[in-house]
């Protein structure tokens, strides 16, 4: 066999997200793109903000030597400093360049804090659903998913969590706003959060840390804030990217930030740096870091998802479709009609609607709808979501 073992196992389990958009792609060629009706992927369909453009011509002009050369491995300082700034705006810890590292996106940040963290079988809380990828995130670095459930509203089940604690804990890995569900954990929960996690870190006789995945921060609504990680638990890191705000997925940039009051802050920090280089990343691309650190209080116009939102949850609870109304992210997880939300979502395929089944989330008889599309795709689309829910409500 050409390919390992392992890959051509995880390749046959692979994203069902992935998966529908493949699928989209070869309907889309069948039946004219305009008669698709495509859900699938969290891709935003914003364009970034304009003050982005300008930045880039701004860059691009810069007459300055050695602006694209090798750097420091947790980036560039001026970047850093931006974005330790930001963060003491926003929380009430004061943060320095050295408790940031930039990363290749979010998704290189949680590769590099559970690099940085996980010993071989140690284990990592993750509440559900959730985004299946740190699965493979885990897995690359020997670590072991501990999946528990969320309550019916997708809040935190504490005892949930407490009952998932055992001597190989190493970590509990949330994602507020979340994806699938865009569930907003609020600032109680999160204390209560570290209060547990600090308890069961002085029994076991070191910390359990809390790893908080926020690239959907600032896309939130109806006055919704999202609380302070840092504010809640001490031994806690913040991963995130600009790929959602800025609508820019395409140029992974993004950072990680260590709690200034962290134990063993050197030993971590260091090792983070470190693992940026050896898991291959080097350093986050040196264009976007100059980029990204004058655009850290820009975002494209909330109020555009949140339009969307309204029309699609609007639209499917008329249609009589159950679900929570998201408080952030641009995704929507309903109930399906039926337990089997594979076939459920198998049927809407062939109205041309794409969405994704729930149990790729480990949210089994929901479905995600991801809402970044433009209106028409929401509008034309209900006629086919009416039409297989009177097929299933017989």
């Amino acid at each position: 066999m050409a390919v390992a073992k392992k890959i051509q196992e995880s390749m046959e389990k692979s994203s069902w997200i992935r998966k529908m958009f493949e699928e989209g792609i070869a309907r889309k060629a069948k039946f004219g793109a305009e008669n698709v009706f495509d859900f699938s992927l969290g891709n935003p369909n914003l364009e970034p903000p304009v003050e982005f453009k300008k930045t880039l011509i701004e860059l691009a002009n810069d007459p300055a030597p050695s602006l694209h050369a090798y750097m420091p491995n947790a980036g560039l300082l001026a970047t850093r400093k931006a974005v330790a700034d930001y963060l003491s705006e926003n929380n009430r810890q004061s943060f320095g360049p050295e408790e940031i590292v930039m990363t290749v996106g979010a998704g290189g940040a949680l590769n590099v804090v559970l690099k940085t963290l996980l010993n071989p079988g140690e284990e990592v809380i993750i509440p559900s659903p959730y985004f299946v990828e740190y699965n493979f995130y885990l897995d690359n670095h020997q670590g072991v998913p501990r999946i528990v459930k969320t309550q019916e509203d997708f809040s935190l089940d504490l005892p949930a969590v407490e009952n998932a604690i055992t001597d190989k804990t190493k970590a509990v890995l949330i994602n507020s706003p979340n994806n699938p569900t865009g569930k907003v954990y609020t600032q109680d929960d999160l204390k209560n959060l570290g209060e547990l996690l600090g308890a069961y870190s002085r029994k076991l006789g070191r910390p359990i840390y809390l790893v908080s995945d926020e690239p959907y921060r600032k896309i939130v609504y109806d006055g919704i804030t999202v609380p302070s990680v840092f504010d809640a638990y001490r031994e806690s890191f913040v991963v995130t990217s600009f790929s959602k705000d800025l609508s820019l997925p395409g140029e992974r940039i993004g950072y990680a930030a260590v709690n200034p009051e962290i134990s063993e802050k050197g030993a971590i920090t260091g090792g983070m740096v470190l693992c940026n280089r050896v898991l291959g990343y080097v350093n986050a691309p040196a264009f976007m870091q100059r980029a990204v650190a004058r655009l850290l209080k820009h975002s494209v116009d909330i109020s555009l998802y949140q339009r969307k939102r309204d029309m699609l949850c609007n639209g499917l609870a008329d249609l009589g479709y159950e679900f929570e109304k998201p408080g952030g992210a641009f995704y929507l997880f309903p109930r399906t009609p039926i337990e089997d939300d594979v076939a459920f979502v198998q049927a809407l395929q062939e109205e041309n609607i794409l969405t994704v089944p729930g149990s790729g989330f480990m949210g089994k008889g929901h479905m995600r709808i991801a809402y970044c599309v433009d209106d028409r795709t929401i509008e034309n689309a209900m006629p086919g979501f009416e039409r297989v829910m009177r097929k299933y409500k017989q």
